[in-house]
């Protein structure tokens, strides 16, 4: 070989050498890791709610294989309900299911949903969801993925018919039922005497006629055989379920565009599957405790107003007593009569 065929040939392995040296470190460069949230719930595995934000975990893993996946990792044995969010603020879990009702101390812009009119869905498109997601970043550090099982109102449910009044309304005074925070106000206004009762203590409660009736959501009532004891649902049904799933805002913010997007998708889709599932199980719950006996009394004209008014009234005052900076904005997005 000549020097100067040598010399061209060195020339053109040193220009070459480059190239092969990124391929190669192209071919090294892995895919980017599938990116797992940890998960916590706010009620126990065995609760309705819970079994549902198991759906959507599962939804979520079988379709984001590669790329998301939600690692539910327990509930309040872990932390307490009104804690929760805050270990997901502080990074020691990801992500929070439960009402945002624990927390509106903090985030009174949680009543919104408390006091909605319109489905999750309709609230994704309005605007709604995103007001929200912005409230829920700046005080409590996390980003609202969106609002699960949607669409459950709550009724008040009596042990002995109530007495009515002469413009078809019940006379409420002086009765004693059991509450819960999310409508004590509500029910001080209709001049019930608010009863505070776990959960748990509601059936020996009932069985001793301790109280007159409970506040309740418009299924449930049967699997917890409180349907012995209650004689009498009143309608119509006010309020609606506010539990939230959501991300720790810098987590969320640290996951690829890929995750981001696939996770909204799916969160969006279970948003309307949880909340189709419900619309089903209220309808199969009414038709049980209605063949074992109970009335539903309706509420009609003015009546029916004036106690939908009071219902939501007093959220959407709660809310505007606490200084929310976005009182208008979700008001408008969320209760449309």
């Amino acid at each position: 070989m000549q020097l100067t065929d040598f010399k061209t040939l060195t020339k053109i392995v040193a220009r070459a050498l480059p190239v092969a040296a990124i391929m190669v470190a192209g071919a090294a460069i892995p895919a980017k890791a599938e990116e797992t949230l940890r998960a916590i719930a706010a009620f126990p595995k065995s609760m309705i709610f819970t079994e549902s934000f198991q759906r959507y975990v599962d939804y979520v893993n079988e379709n984001g294989e590669g790329v998301i996946q939600i690692d539910y990792v327990g509930g309040p044995e872990m932390f307490p309900q009104n804690q929760q969010v805050d270990a997901v603020r502080r990074g020691i879990v990801d992500m929070y299911y439960g009402p945002l009702a624990y927390y509106l101390g903090s985030m009174p812009e949680g009543d919104a949903w408390t006091g909605s009119t319109v489905t999750p869905m309709e609230a994704r498109k309005n605007g709604g969801l995103a007001i929200m997601q912005e409230a829920s970043r700046k005080k409590l550090g996390v980003f609202i993925n969106g609002q699960l099982d949607g669409g459950i109102q709550f009724h008040i449910y009596t042990l002995d018919e109530p007495e009515r009044t002469e413009d078809g309304g019940i006379n409420f005074d002086g009765l004693r039922i059991r509450t819960s925070p999310l409508y004590t106000s509500f029910f001080e206004s209709l001049g019930i005497i608010p009863v505070n009762m776990a959960v748990t203590d509601v059936y020996t409660g009932l069985e001793r006629h301790s109280f007159d009736g409970t506040g309740w959501p418009s299924m449930g009532i049967e699997d917890l055989s409180w349907d012995k004891f209650l004689n009498y649902r009143i309608d119509p049904g006010f309020f609606q379920t506010d539990l939230a799933v959501a991300t720790n805002a810098e987590k969320y913010d640290a996951l690829s565009d890929e995750a981001k997007e696939l996770l909204t998708r799916l969160t969006a889709e279970y948003e309307q599957m949880s909340y189709d599932h419900f619309q089903n199980k209220i309808k199969t719950s009414e038709e049980a405790v209605k063949a074992s006996g109970m009335q539903f009394l309706e509420l009609e004209g003015e009546a029916r107003e004036e106690f939908l008014d009071a219902a939501y009234g007093k959220v959407w005052e709660r809310m505007e007593n606490a200084g929310s900076e976005y009182y208008d904005q979700l008001k408008a997005a969320y209760y449309q009569q």
